[in-house]
């Protein structure tokens, strides 16, 4: 358990800032407690200074996860978000797309948006901009990328992709044995 390195931070903050932009700071300086960002075993964990401060008593070898993963780095250094970080990202996302009943189970399989599975688009999504996905009743369901922006999906055709899928609540049981 280590702080991030300056070149670990920037990849960070820049994933991260894709889905909420500038709400970034929010996720530090919370009302709850101070939070911040540490680096174990290739992953970043998400966690308050209080249990931070306790996990320090734990030899390196012995601690296995605390705190909330937010991803983890690959071997070429690229930072590569999890679907652990949902529950943080979709409170302060910028873009959001919604889908319909009938495309959720295709997208909590691992599939993309369609442009016939698209209920509501956020207005001004930019092409290529990280997005939340939500069900019609405001559920989050996980998070992509759009692949077209909002002008281009009203105009699209039905069968065309209009959210590449990135990560679903439905890894929690296609991954469990590598999420921690």
């Amino acid at each position: 358990m280590r702080p991030l390195t300056d070149e670990e931070t920037k990849a960070l903050f820049e994933k991260l800032s894709k889905y909420i932009g500038e709400n970034i700071k929010l996720l530090i300086d919370r009302p709850d407690g101070q939070y911040c960002f540490r680096f174990h075993r290739d992953r970043v964990y998400y966690v308050s200074e209080a249990l931070m401060k306790r996990a320090a008593n734990i030899s390196r070898n012995h601690l296995i996860s605390f705190g909330t993963c937010f991803g983890k780095f690959t071997k070429t250094q690229k930072f590569r978000l999890h679907i652990t970080a949902l529950d943080f990202l979709s409170p302060y996302a910028k873009y959001k797309v919604w889908v319909k009943p009938g495309a959720e189970q295709s997208y909590l399989y691992g599939n993309h948006v369609a442009k016939s599975g698209l209920g509501r688009i956020t207005e001004n999504t930019p092409q290529y901009q990280g997005v939340v996905v939500y069900s019609m009743n405001d559920v989050p369901l996980g998070f992509g990328v759009a692949a077209k922006s909002t002008q281009d999906c009203r105009r699209t055709d039905p069968m065309n992709i209009v959210v590449f899928h990135q990560a679903d609540v439905g890894e929690y049981i296609r991954s469990e044995d590598t999420l921690t």
